[in-house]
């Protein structure tokens, strides 16, 4: 897994922790601002994974 597909899965997992802990914590906005970034990252994750596995499966390396 290209390392950006990690940097972004680890993300993912941290605002999932964080928006947890805001809604137990009460504050819900703060939550659902969480639940959107683990959202957008958990998409980052995604792509940069296909694009990391199209890039070895075609032989070339992953650019811009």
């Amino acid at each position: 897994m290209p390392r950006l597909a990690l940097y972004a899965l680890a993300v993912c997992l941290l605002a999932v922790a964080a928006a947890v802990v805001s809604f137990v914590r009460g504050s819900v906005f703060i939550g659902i601002v969480w639940v959107l970034l683990a959202g957008l990252s958990s998409n980052m994750t995604w792509y940069y994974a296909r694009r990391g596995r199209a890039a070895s499966r075609d032989g070339g390396p992953v650019t811009g």
